[in-house]
């Protein structure tokens, strides 16, 4: 949502959940458990999350699996346990961002996004903004880290939004977030 349709205690309050998100879920950055195999589980593209071949509708679990994701150095994701770890398969991100609120402007601005669990997460050097674009069809994948190896896919609503804030800064266009320029591909003005 644009700066200036917020409040500014609304965008306090969002301000400070960024800052806070991610406390309350469980550490499995710091489980070690043994590879117990793979599960035939798949988060496509548009975030819904598929079990052998079937949707999985209960929002409860999947909102439960989704705090217990994880991605390693090996680029697998998994969903782990202390007891388990076992690899799934996600197509692009585990997560969608499906809101982008803007604070400031300049270097001084802060953008924070909301994905389609709730997590809050504020762009910066810590969770960067990453534009890929594909060398065939010139299309951008535009993500957002949430936690740890896990990013967000951007809505391509939200990705418009992000194309309006796009300042151009040594030759480039892009955004800034926490200090931080994030070049936004072949976007133009």
């Amino acid at each position: 949502m644009p700066e200036d349709e917020q409040t500014p205690d609304a965008l306090q309050s969002l301000l400070k959940a960024a800052e806070t998100a991610g406390e309350g879920l469980p550490p499995v950055d710091r489980w070690e458990p043994q590879f117990c195999g793979e599960m035939d589980m798949v988060i496509r593209r548009d975030g819904s999350w598929w079990h052998e071949g079937t949707r999985i509708t209960r929002e409860r679990l999947t909102r439960l699996f989704s705090k217990i994701v994880r991605k390693d150095d090996d680029g697998i994701h998994y969903l782990v346990t202390p007891v388990e770890k076992i690899s799934i398969t996600v197509e692009e991100a585990p997560f969608v961002a499906v809101r982008v609120d803007a604070a400031g402007g300049g270097p001084e601005q802060t953008l924070i996004f909301t994905t389609n669990f709730g997590d809050l997460t504020q762009a910066g050097p810590e969770r960067p903004i990453d534009v890929r674009i594909d060398a065939q069809s010139g299309e951008p994948t535009p993500l957002v880290r949430v936690r740890g190896r896990l990013d967000a896919l951007m809505t391509r609503p939200v990705f418009y939004e992000l194309a309006g804030l796009a300042v151009e800064h040594d030759g480039e266009l892009g955004v800034w977030s926490g200090g931080v320029f994030f070049p936004l591909g072949g976007v133009h003005a």
